[in-house]
Order: C-alpha cells, then structure tokens, then sequence
C-alpha cells in the first residue's frame, strides 16, 4: 500500500508519518510538504534513511506535480492547510489559496487517476471550527450539525469540506471525511497554545490569555487522533464524515493552570491580553458515530498526555527554540513581543 500525505512534515502529518510506519512494516508513504513556516524536516529526522519512506518538497498547488504523485498512490490523506486562526486574521490570502483551491487540485487529480486507475481512496483532514460557537448548554457537534463558521480559517476548511463532498456525489469519488477537535501533543509548532505556554514558561516568560481565558475546547492527543484516521481510511463508509474529539472539555484557564501546576509555576506568570476578534467561546465534540461504527475511542487521559507532552518540550529545547529564533521570530514578535 502507497500513501501519498500533503503536509506530512506538519504536527498532526509527522505524527501520522510515524505512526503509519510504526504499524505497518509493508506500507510505503510519499510525503508532500511546501515546508512553509510551520512544516519542520526536523519531525521525521529518523525517517531519512527509511527505504518506506519519501519525501518531496512541493505545493499542493502545483497541479503538474500533484497529477504525478497522486497517479503512483492508492490512498492520499489531505492533511496540508493553513491553520492558524490568527495567521487568518491578519492575511487571509494563503487560507484561501491553499485550503480551497490546493484541496481543488487535489480533489481534480484523484478524479483524473481514479478513471484510469482504478479508484484513488482519499480523505480529508478537517476541523470542528468550520462548525462556528457553542454555547454552553449546547449539545456536542457532530457530523450533521450545520456550519457556521467565523474566521477566515474556518471558513476556507469549510469550503474545503464542501468541495470535497460535492466531488463524491458529482463524481462518485471514494471520500471520507473527519472533523477533530484540539489536538495538542509533540511536534506541535510553538504558536499554538500548549507549546506556547509550555516554552514561555520554560524561557521565563510570560503565557498570554486571550480575555477572560473562559474559551472552551475539546482535547484530542494526536496519537489518539492517528488512531482515529488510520481506521477511517481502512474501515470508514466511503463519503462519510467522522467526527473526531478527545471527551475532555477545558477552558483555556483550565488548561493554563494545569500546565502552572505541572511545571511547579504559580498564577502571576500569566499575562491577559486583548481577545481576539470572532473568538469563539466553546467547540466540544460528539464522536459517538466513529465509536458506534468503528470502535474508536480516545485512549490517552488529558492528564496523561498533559505530562507526557510538557516533558517533550522540556526534553526538545533545540527543535523549539530553533523554530523561535527562527522563521517564527517574526510572527512571535509581533503578537507576544520578543522571544530573546
């Protein structure tokens, strides 16, 4: 079996990379990365001289080179996409470029190889966000629950998700679909909001709390959420969605005084900021569907995977801070002030 995975050197894709490799001894995977700012070489290091395992530097814009790897390929998994909401609030353009129109090249070159080939399996990595706001005694999302999304990011993956639909019933392209909730673990690019507060406490600095810090999301462990796409891609009904979450609902205030508590800090490290615009106030999953059908549940605990993360950060100070001094120094300066 051969995957092609856009975005592989990202968070969720170099976590999927190595968990793929790490089951299944006869797979063989192709990675297509643009290494734009948050895709990292460095998170499949030891995967170089890995004969399964290849990677290519390109755009999944770039139709010519998309047509030819997607051709060689039996399952492809759309993981590449903007995904920073504040990124979506300063500059719009690259979220619509990459998250609509490369999904469109992608959905066109599976179509094209699926009629001479034979049909090209492809699923598609999404988001809870392009759901919008909860409030909070509203029932979880799931997969029929309609979109209402708020930023720039959300609303580029919902056009994606659209797109992505519409090719399985216009073309009867064999698609899946997931939607997942916060993922947080290792490799996670420093502007989310574990590592983020994880490394500022590390350096001595500060974590900044958008307003009251009563946001509420749902926790997935990436390794929990490998899980998850590895049986949808195997067992999932073909044009299903799947909704993916981590049964472990937290205010980011909650979330801030966890990680204090784990790395012995006290309440006067935290910074409140400005919120930010269309910030939404609660997402929570129902993945009640994904359990029903395919058995999966999330496995790793939030404390659990709480610890296990923060030691990852403790024990990987060069991956991180070469990202923070860096192609992120920029960016970091001008939301958070200077990293140095």
């Amino acid at each position: 079996m051969k995957l092609l995975i856009t975005g592989g050197c990202g968070f969720i894709g170099s976590n999927f990379i190595h968990y793929i490799l790490k089951k299944y001894s006869n797979y063989e995977i192709v990675n297509l990365d643009a290494l734009t700012y948050a895709g990292n070489l460095e998170n499949l290091k030891e995967l170089e001289n890995d004969s399964r395992y290849e990677f290519i530097k390109g755009d999944i814009t770039d139709e010519k080179l998309v047509n030819k790897l997607v051709k060689k390929s039996d399952i492809i998994v759309h993981f590449a996409a903007e995904s920073h909401v504040d990124r979506s609030i300063l500059s719009s353009g690259d979220f619509i470029k990459t998250n609509i129109n490369g999904t469109h090249i992608l959905l066109e070159a599976v179509k094209s190889a699926s009629r001479r080939n034979g049909n090209k399996r492809f699923h598609h990595i999404s988001t809870d966000e392009v759901f919008g706001s909860l409030k909070p005694k509203s029932p979880a999302f799931n997969e029929n629950t309609p979109y209402d999304p708020r930023s720039p990011y959300s609303a580029s993956k919902a056009a994606s998700d659209h797109l992505v639909r519409a090719y399985f019933h216009t073309y009867d392209l064999p698609i899946t679909i997931s939607n997942c909730s916060n993922n947080y673990g290792r490799y996670q690019f420093p502007e989310k909001l574990i590592p983020l507060f994880v490394t500022n406490l590390i350096e001595g600095k500060k974590i900044p709390v958008y307003g009251d810090g009563g946001n509420i999301r749902d926790w997935l462990h990436v390794e929990d959420h490998c899980r998850a796409i590895d049986e949808i891609i195997h067992n999932g009904k073909i044009g299903e969605t799947y909704c993916v979450g981590g049964n472990s609902e937290k205010t980011n205030m909650e979330i801030t005084r966890a990680i204090l508590k784990i790395m012995g800090k006290k309440n006067r490290e935290i910074e409140y900021i400005k919120d930010r615009p269309g910030h939404d106030r609660r997402y929570a999953i129902d993945f009640s569907k994904i359990k029903k059908e395919l058995g999966w549940e999330p496995k790793i605990s939030f404390e659990d995977g709480m610890r296990e993360t923060v030691e990852w950060y403790k024990n990987n100070k060069k991956w991180w801070r070469s990202i923070k001094s860096g192609k992120y120094q920029e960016y970091y300066k001008e939301q958070y002030g200077s990293p140095e």
